[in-house]
């Protein structure tokens, strides 16, 4: 199950005698329905305990009933996980009874078959029938007497037939008697069924598979009897897949406590080794999302470069706030705070890459303050949480000397005693060219650190076993990772489970990305775009393959935009069928724009596709999309229905002139932009007619798939005739094949010899879909394994493409390294640099089984490889280093050996889809702050020049429009020299805060023969001044919880206010199976947002958690049957039974709690906190 919610419907129905046939005495003095109404109860309670969210309905009508069904199952379930619908009342034949009348079951469960539910498809969907009236009895019964038998002993009879279930998959029909049999109820306590299903599902229900509780479940009712009377329930599964009720908020805890360390870095491994069974690949499964074990992967290392590159000697590794040197604690907790509420921000907006970028700067800040203050040395042993809360203040910080003088590297004790009894807070001096510091501090230490050699001399940093106070690291290490932890929860409290989750890229599998010309002459292509989008979220939603995301770009001429991005299926299908073909004039669109705007707002490494019958206007914008493409790694396919040679004007009624045909086999000359950027990409330009673009939109559903991985990739432009191999292995499954040219001549050999031609349409293989220039054949081949070749001879350019689904694939990125003042290294926002030795990191997708052998950049028009030296730096990491590179355009090609592979060699190939190019010329810029809505935001940037000097072309642009001024048009640098340049932007003030600009600076050498550029993505966030947490105060507990807690239940009551803040924007249970209700209300001025909380005695915990609108987080905790230990910043909480207890003040009963994980991360490159982090802890999470 994934993490979103669950929905369930239970209905109870109190039948009128005189409608019944075959009538039983129902006129007991005591009530015939006592015991259906504790059913109703009950059941919503246990359904609630396992995370649905519960509608009930009692004693309806047939026609309100079935309107209540239709109404569910025409919602829209996307966000939910599994539906249940309980039925607690009569039956006969194949029917239960509303109140007046009865209802077909078939016509019930049919509306939520696949084809008319599509939002449950692939999702469980659980009926529940405790029905009544029947005709047929295991054994002969005798019916008690009226007045025979106290309440608590009386039992009357209920019958249900067993309907013929619903064709479709994932039903599951439980019935609480075989067909025709009666069933048995206790008047008080409900039927026999109902009171074992609520047992069971309370014990088992979060621990088994959920057939394993309902074979339970018919042991214990089969066991039950009344004289000699037996009941045998029975259940019809038509699930595909094994159902868990699994405590989603228990998993999401799991999966922060993972991710947490997973930013941690280590210079060595001081403990060897890890659990082989724990991966990023596991890591994405225990978070429910398999499929984004490399999205995951991409967003980590993203997080974790932005830590390393704050000890960059041109970032902030001098400035003392951003790691709390020099005693620099309440600038360094600003930055924190401020970084915190940015990645808020940004999370909102859906800016992720911003919001990671961000974070990491903010965790190496966090994590520093335990290895380089004393707090550690304090004796302290959880983090310091006011530390992340901007309205607490930062106490007794020492004001006098600190230190005292140690000799040689070990200097335990040099923090003078009164600093250590008087709980006074310092950090040590740091500086690398002065070694003057205040008379008596404390110094950071290290031969780096002027000031230890001054009196006192040493340090206090605990930033590696060999440091002055190295005997204290593993502490620090420990302490760090819990405040991490820390700081993760109030993020994802902040913004939610799903975004959270989506920060980290673990829900993220394939991305749908359409970029489409509206003008008038393309309502056949948009109708063939909702057609094709239809098709896929009908046939993908609910599996595997379901995009997690859905992206829209319109554009004509001339505007372009907005940029929708959704994850709900049926919003996607909205705005595209709201697409309307209209306008025209002259030919070219502003196409590139659109391409722009998906390439920044879509995730790295998505697969666009561009729908478009005109050339491009703003061609000027074409070196820009070529440096989003390189920085992205997004693959663009062009499908173009102006195959015609000449070009017709069009207008808003959409009409050409003359008939569209294929005329000629030769590539229309308008699309020559397209051709080159999807070649740069690694995708299509697709050249067909209106009539058979149906025909080439396959490669939209191919490439839709999650998983997708290149196998190879080839562009020959001039063509020659050469003849390709390719290794496919063991893990790859769908195989595709893609051919794009005019009139190509191919042959393509499988590894066992078998052949099949292009002249062949029909062959060895299957079917070679052709329309226009696009080639495509899925090999039927059973098994693939081996060495494949295709020869291909063709006169006019042509690519080559194979794809695959595999769990085994590979990221890297071009590095800086640097040696000083330490060793680190940078991730490069622009191409390399040419003539030199280049490095790469390289993360490897596939867990512990995936070794790489070789690693090579392969000329783009040749196939010539530079081969690069390997060094395994971590888990799964490898710093590359090649000597030579190409001159020309180049791919990235990874080989490697798979230890679960079924093939003999367990040899696999992956290779990028990009194509990158070196440059002499570099590109360098550092923003300076963040931007503010309504101020102009200055950006400084360096031109350098490795070749010869000259006038080089500048050109600096945004993909939100924002007005640029004092931007050069050119600079003038000498041989080997550089050059300054600045761009002002003027940022609107109606920006939303938290989303983003993308700012790409360019820079070209005379002549065109060389250029390179830099891509910043930078925030856009409103200064924030509510830096108030919400007051969350518990009014009053309500409890009358008996010793079978199932049939008891307990509910809160609590005030939220937000004072003069930015108001309370959400309240939800982070711990807790209950049901909470909030409404709101004007009290003497001031908003009270009033909850109330309900669950089950056996769920004797809750905490609620409160968000205002600029993300500060207060909670409410409160347990019934145990005080819970105070956390520092909480007050204590109280332990209520059986009571009615009204709130005495505002704080009781309410505490904020800290959670202190352990976990281990992934090996990284070094930065200065030396953290070493064991092994043991994340496999102990994992196992949860």
């Amino acid at each position: 199950m994934s993490d979103r919610g669950q929905s369930l419907t239970t209905m109870a129905s109190e039948e009128k005698a005189s409608d019944l046939p075959l009538e039983y005495q129902m006129d007991n003095k005591q009530g015939g329905n006592i015991g259906l109404h504790h059913e109703w109860r009950t059941v919503s309670l246990r359904f609630q305990e396992l995370g649905f969210k519960v509608k009930a309905y009692d004693d309806i009508k047939k026609k309100k009933m079935l309107s209540i069904i239709r109404k569910a199952a025409e919602a829209n379930h996307t966000d939910a996980d599994c539906f249940v619908c309980v039925f607690l009342s009569h039956g006969d034949d194949s029917h239960v009874f509303a109140h007046d009348d009865k209802v077909d079951i078939k016509e019930m469960t049919t509306l939520f078959k696949g084809d008319r539910c599509r939002s449950l498809v692939g999702k469980p969907k659980i009926f529940i029938f405790q029905a009544c009236r029947g005709i047929i009895h295991d054994n002969a019964v005798t019916p008690l007497a009226r007045g025979d038998s106290e309440m608590s002993n009386e039992v009357v009879e209920e019958a249900a037939i067993l309907c013929t279930p619903p064709a479709g998959e994932d039903f599951l029909m439980c019935y609480c008697v075989s067909e025709g049999f009666v069933s048995f109820r206790d008047i008080r306590k409900g039927s026999f069924y109902t009171q074992d299903l609520c047992e069971t599902l309370q014990e088992q229900a979060l621990t088994l598979e959920f057939s394993e509780p309902l074979t339970l479940l018919n042991l214990k009712v089969s066991r039950r009897c009344t004289a000699n009377d037996k009941q045998m329930p029975c259940f019809t599964s038509m699930l595909t897949k094994k159902l868990y009720f699994r405590p989603k908020k228990e998993r999401i805890y799991v999966c922060v406590s993972v991710i947490t360390t997973l930013f941690i870095y280590e210079v060595k491994k001081v403990q060897t080794g890890k659990p082989k069974t724990l991966t990023e690949g596991s890591v994405a499964a225990a978070c429910s999302s398999s499929a984004s074990a490399k999205a995951f992967i991409g967003s980590v290392d993203k997080i974790t470069d932005n830590n390393a590159a704050v000890d960059l000697p041109w970032n902030y590794f001098f400035n003392p706030i951003y790691h709390f040197d020099d005693q620099t604690f309440l600038r360094g907790r600003e930055l924190i705070t401020s970084g915190v509420s940015i990645v808020k921000a940004s999370v909102k907006e859906q800016s992720y890459e911003a919001a990671r970028a961000k974070l990491g700067e903010v965790l190496h800040t966090l994590q520093d303050f335990y290895s380089h203050s004393n707090w550690i040395e304090l004796g302290n042993d959880t983090p310091y949480p006011n530390l992340i809360k901007p309205s607490s203040s930062i106490e007794n910080i020492a004001d006098s000397e600190t230190c005292r003088s140690c000799d040689g590297s070990n200097c335990k004790g040099n923090i003078l005693e009164e600093v250590l009894t008087q709980k006074k807070l310092t950090s040590g001096y740091f500086n690398t060219f002065s070694s003057k510091k205040p008379k008596g501090k404390c110094s950071h230490g290290g031969l780096l650190d002027l000031t230890s050699y001054t009196e006192p001399k040493g340090g206090i940093n605990k930033d590696k076993l060999s440091s002055d106070h190295g005997d204290q690291h593993m502490d620090a290490v420990k302490v760090a990772i819990a405040a991490t932890s820390d700081l993760l929860e109030d993020i994802r409290a902040a913004v939610g489970d799903s975004q959270f989750l989506r920060l980290m890229g673990l829900t993220q599998a394939s991305v749908l990305c359409f970029v489409i010309d509206t003008t008038g002459s393309m309502s056949d292509d948009i109708a063939e775009v909702r057609r094709i989008t239809s098709s896929i979220i009908d046939s993908k939603t609910g599996s595997a393959n379901q995009p997690s995301e859905y992206i829209l770009v319109p554009f004509n001429d001339p505007d372009y935009g907005p940029l929708t991005r959704t994850t709900d299926p049926d919003v996607f299908k909205r705005k595209i069928n709201a697409l309307t073909a209209d306008g025209g004039g002259d030919i070219p669109e502003m196409c590139l724009s659109g391409l722009q705007l998906a390439l920044t707002g879509s995730p790295p490494e998505t697969e666009i596709f561009v729908f478009t019958d005109a050339d491009a206007k703003d061609l000027s914008l074409k070196s820009t999309v070529l440096a989003l493409i390189e920085r992205t790694k997004s693959s663009v396919s062009f499908l173009l229905t102006n195959a015609l040679s000449a070009r017709r004007r069009r207008s808003s009624g959409g009409q050409q002139d003359g008939q569209q045909q294929f005329a000629s086999r030769l590539s229309n000359p308008l699309n020559e932009v397209y051709r080159d950027l999807a070649q740069a990409s690694g995708g299509q330009a697709i050249e067909v007619t209106k009539a058979t673009l149906p025909q080439a939109t396959s490669i939209i559903v191919d490439t839709s798939s999650s998983s997708l991985v290149t196998v190879f990739q080839a562009v020959r432009n001039p063509a020659k005739a050469e003849t390709f191999s390719f290794f496919v292995d063991s893990t790859l499954q769908n195989l595709t094949i893609y051919i794009t040219g005019n009139s190509p001549s191919y042959t393509i050999t499988s590894p066992s010899g078998v052949s099949q031609t292009s002249s062949q349409p029909s062959g060895a293989f299957g079917l070679i879909e052709t329309v226009g220039n696009f080639h495509t054949l899925h090999p039927n081949v059973s098994d693939q394994t081996g060495l494949w070749l295709i020869s291909i001879n063709s006169t006019q350019p042509y690519t080559v493409k194979v794809l695959g689904q595999s769990g085994v694939d590979f990221l890297f990125n071009f590095i800086e390294l640097s040696d000083w003042p330490h060793p680190n290294y940078a991730v490069l926002n622009s191409r390399p640099t040419a003539n030199s030795n280049i490095t790469l990191l390289v993360s490897v997708v596939g867990g512990d089984s995936v070794r790489l052998t070789e690693v090579a950049l392969v000329e783009a028009s040749t196939s010539n490889s530079y081969n690069g030296t390997l060094q395994e730096v971590g888990s799964d990491q490898y710093l590359v280093t090649i000597s030579s590179i190409p001159t020309g355009e180049f791919v990235v090609r990874v080989v490697g050996e798979s230890s679960s592979s079924k093939a003999s060699n367990g040899l696999f190939q992956r290779q990028s889809s990009t194509q990158l190019q070196a440059s002499s010329v570099t590109v360098t810029t550092q923003a300076n702050g963040t931007m503010e809505p309504g101020k102009n935001f200055t950006l400084p940037f360096t031109v350098a020049n490795n070749g010869s000097g000259g006038v080089f072309n500048i050109r600096v642009s945004n993909d939100r429009s924002f007005v640029m001024t004092d931007v050069p048009s050119s600079l003038t640098l000498a041989n080997g020299g550089s050059a300054n340049g600045t761009a002002t932007l003027a940022v609107p003030g109606s920006t939303p805060s938290g989303s983003d600009v993308t700012v790409t600076i360019e820079a070209e050498a005379p002549g065109g023969v060389d250029s390179n550029y830099a891509v910043l993505r930078l925030s856009v966030v409103a200064q924030v001044t509510d830096i108030a947490p919400p007051v969350c105060e518990i009014v009053s507990v309500n409890a009358n919880c008996s010793n079978n807690c199932s049939l008891s239940s307990w509910d809160l009551s609590a005030n939220m206010t937000d004072g003069n803040g930015s108001g309370i924007q959400s309240v939800t249970i982070r711990q807790g199976n209950g049901t909470l209700n909030t409404s709101t209300i004007l009290d003497r001025g001031v908003n009270i947002t009033l909850a109330n909380y309900s669950a089950s005695c056996c769920s004797p915990q809750v905490e609620l958690v409160v968000v205002d609108a600029v993300g500060n987080v207060a909670t409410c905790f409160r347990s019934l049957n145990a005080a819970v230990p105070q956390s520092t910043s909480a007050t204590s909480t109280e332990t209520v039974t059986n009571a009615t207890t009204p709130a005495t003040a505002a704080t009781s009963g309410s505490t904020i709690q800290t959670s202190t994980n352990n976990a281990n991360g992934r090996l990284f490159l070094p930065v200065l906190f030396w953290l070493t982090v064991g092994t043991t802890s994340l496999y102990q999470y994992m196992q949860l």
